[in-house]
């Protein structure tokens, strides 16, 4: 099995910047593509911004410009650099990661618990 761990979530003022991390762990035979969702009260998750193992990188709108993923392919981690943070990015940040496991055998599409951000004015 694989699992997702992330850390760096945290209150912050607006327009002060954070950084997410999410390690993966377990018997991973290929890391593809990983990202980050987000789900804030009342809403359905939504996708911010997602990288694919050569480092091709996909955002949402809202986040273009502030935002920045990136990746450790040596440590299966994934990064979101968040700047300019602003009140509507409060929410619960999920990592997912897609891959293959036990030898390539079997694929995997993998979340971490979920870690909290928010944005005060």
């Amino acid at each position: 099995q694989v699992q997702l761990v992330e850390s760096g979530g945290g209150l912050v003022q607006a327009g002060g910047s954070l950084r997410l991390s999410c390690a993966a762990s377990g018997s991973i035979f290929s890391m593809n593509d990983m990202g980050w969702y987000r789900q804030a009260p009342g809403k359905q998750r939504e996708l911010v911004a997602t990288i694919r193992s050569r480092g091709a990188t996909n955002y949402a709108d809202s986040v273009k410009g502030r935002f920045a993923i990136s990746r450790d392919n040596a440590k299966n981690t994934v990064y979101l650099q968040m700047n300019s943070l602003k009140p509507e990015d409060t929410a619960v940040y999920y990592c997912n990661a897609l891959g293959s496991h036990s030898g390539g055998v079997y694929g995997f599409d993998a979340w971490g618990q979920g870690t909290r951000v928010t944005v005060y004015s």
